[in-house]
């Protein structure tokens, strides 16, 4: 699968990608989990353009461990759009997996998943076309709604789309915001909620998700505009 190249592209996609619900990969022991994230430059406003440059960077860890980091420097394919997400960050995200030496079991995107009006979402994209299982991790929901949960560690709440389960809210640290996790590409909201808890340590943010954002800021301050 190429990446789309204009909207109406990525929308066709999108509505493909609604229809196929691959069996979901199975949680084993220690699996190796990535994260993988995309910086812009600083002060940038708006929703950007085609052409920014960006900064990708992808992590792997195993056993609580980390194992491997890789990073990309590239363009923007657009700018942002709600629910287009995959035409601005999607090949840079892909390019920075595709660097490492080996890929991981399961990966963590900064991105939703099912949660798009068209059920096809970055993080269910960008595993298709890596065929990696993947979850989404966001700040907050793009189209679903639901309540917050308790403010109990790992208490979490459904995100749910025209009467779909598609995320939850998961509280992964008390007295902070919770996250909301998105089932992705062969994987499923329950799921995808073990993967997080799995991958979470004393931070809010899944730690391979925050080492990828960490080296991708640092690789964007090492490699100026």
């Amino acid at each position: 699968m190429d990446w789309p190249c204009t909207v109406e592209e990525l929308r066709d996609v999108q509505t493909r990608l609604a229809s196929v619900r691959p069996s979901a990969f199975p949680l084993e022991e220690n699996l190796s989990v990535g994260g993988v994230f995309v910086c812009f430059p600083r002060g940038g406003t708006g929703a950007g353009a085609a052409g920014d440059p960006g900064w990708a960077a992808a992590v792997t860890m195993q056993g609580g461990r980390h194992a491997q980091v890789a990073a990309v420097r590239g363009s923007a394919g657009a700018a942002y759009r709600p629910g287009f997400l995959a035409l601005r960050e999607g090949p840079l995200l892909a390019a920075a997996v595709d660097a490492l030496e080996r890929k991981p079991d399961v990966l963590i995107v900064n991105a939703t998943g099912r949660d798009n009006p068209r059920r096809g979402g970055l993080a269910v994209h960008l595993g298709a076309v890596l065929a990696i299982p993947t979850v989404g991790v966001t700040h907050r929901p793009l189209v679903a709604s639901g309540v917050w949960p308790q403010d109990a560690r790992w208490s979490r709440s459904p995100l749910t789309l025209e009467g779909e389960v598609v995320g939850y809210w998961l509280r992964t640290r008390v007295g902070a915001r919770p996250l909301c996790v998105h089932a992705g590409w062969r994987t499923g909201p329950d799921l995808a909620v073990e993967i997080v808890k799995c991958a979470t340590g004393r931070f809010r943010t899944p730690e391979p998700l925050r080492r990828a954002r960490t080296a991708a800021r640092r690789f964007r301050t090492a490699r100026p505009v």
